[in-house]
């Protein structure tokens, strides 16, 4: 129980001029160090997912907490280390049989364009458009090639920021107890119920995304690598895991693998159809528009969607918004992040309007226990029964 202020309390005024003094701090800090703020996101977000593994292996081992921090980060580090050493190579060796495609594929292009045309007066020199193209290509890449250094700069940041990741979720999982513990004894007791209920509200929302999350990515390396098979593209297998991968990001992600199946048809072609490269091409092309209408207008918003109980009109507006607001990783958390908007402004509307919060929940049975693996209490929830005066 807290103990009451003993001198004279803040008055109305006081308390305002604290608060709006507290948020133009906070609005200037944010827009001061906004380039933490996604590192910062990530961090909470992998400690948020190797939590439950952290408890599971430390109630399994009885090893100390940081012990079974690192061990887990070892495991993921050998696990990423045995799929990047088993799939670069094997990436590596099918890129080097597409030579043959693509010496042939310009074979054809000079045989194609080598020669002049007439058409209605005008005189079209195919070689000569050829070479434009190439030279166009040529000052095109050339910048990017002169750009070395900074290309190796920005990989030795991206190697400071996922290091910067790394030592913050770890003291974040070894320190979650204390963490959640913390912003429980900030608030008042009248308000505890409340703040345990939302807070398992919002776990629950979270953590059925993220399973919703690996739902879909494994449903869509299904997908594409099947599609894949059946018109004979080249390394459907492979397509089809990094359109897999590339579904955490649905915007960026989809023109990256369209990139990557367009050189992979117009070079390699087909392995059993008798057609053109470039009809391939064409043919790769729509299915990519099938399956990115059916990506993101069913599959995203009725698995990530229904895991977060969100409308899909709701989910694809929330996409659009949180790529011009956060980029990327606004596209990855806008369903889950508009749950959890949702559940704190129905609390709020419920206190303005002075009704029931939690209403939908019956009366007579009782809510359910939190699930929340990282503090070691429990709070039951039952009728809700304010505190009395003399309760205080």
């Amino acid at each position: 129980m807290k103990e009451k202020i003993t001198g004279n309390p803040w008055s109305i005024q006081t308390k305002t001029v604290v608060i709006s003094t507290i948020l133009v701090l906070m609005g200037y800090a944010l827009f001061r160090f906004w380039e933490i703020i996604a590192p910062m996101v990530l961090a909470i977000i992998l400690a948020y997912v190797l939590t439950p593994a952290v408890n599971w292996l430390q109630a399994k081992t009885k090893m100390p907490r940081a012990l079974a921090i690192l061990l887990l980060y070892l495991v993921i580090t050998f696990l990423i280390y045995a799929i990047l050493s088993t799939a670069i190579p094997m990436l590596i060796t099918q890129m080097s049989n597409l030579d043959l495609g693509l010496n042939e594929t310009m074979e054809q292009a000079s045989g194609w364009f080598g020669n002049r045309y007439e058409f209605a007066g005008f005189v079209i020199d195919g070689q000569e458009l050829l070479n434009r193209a190439v030279d166009a290509l040529q000052g095109v890449f050339e910048p990017i090639i002169g750009q070395t250094l900074d290309i190796v700069a920005v990989i030795f940041s991206m190697l400071i920021w996922i290091i910067f990741i790394v030592i913050i979720s770890f003291y974040m999982i070894k320190d979650s107890d204390k963490i959640v513990n913390w912003f429980r004894h900030l608030v008042p007791d009248n308000y505890r119920e409340d703040f345990e209920y939302l807070l398992n509200e919002i776990h629950q929302i979270w953590s059925a995304f993220f399973r919703g999350q690996i739902i879909l990515v494994l449903l869509v390396m299904v997908i594409i690598s099947a599609v894949g098979l059946i018109i004979g593209l080249k390394f459907a297998l492979v397509l089809g895991i990094i359109a897999g991968l590339l579904e955490f990001f649905p915007s960026i992600g989809h023109m990256v693998w369209l990139i990557l199946a367009s050189a992979v048809a117009f070079f390699g072609g087909s392995t059993w159809l008798a057609i053109p490269n470039w009809a391939f091409l064409i043919l790769v092309f729509v299915v990519y528009i099938l399956f990115t209408q059916f990506d993101l207008n069913y599959l995203i918003p009725k698995i990530i969607g229904r895991s977060v109980n969100l409308p899909p009109m709701v989910v694809i507006m929330g996409i659009v918004v949180g790529a011009t607001t956060a980029g990327v990783l606004g596209v990855v958390l806008a369903a889950p992040t508009i749950a959890s908007l949702r559940v704190i402004g129905r609390y709020v509307y419920a206190h303005l309007v002075e009704i029931e919060p939690f209403s939908e929940k019956p009366a007579s049975q009782p809510m359910p226990e939190p699930q929340l693996r990282w503090w070691h209490g429990k709070f039951k929830y039952g009728r809700r029964n304010k505190p009395t005066n003399n309760e205080d």
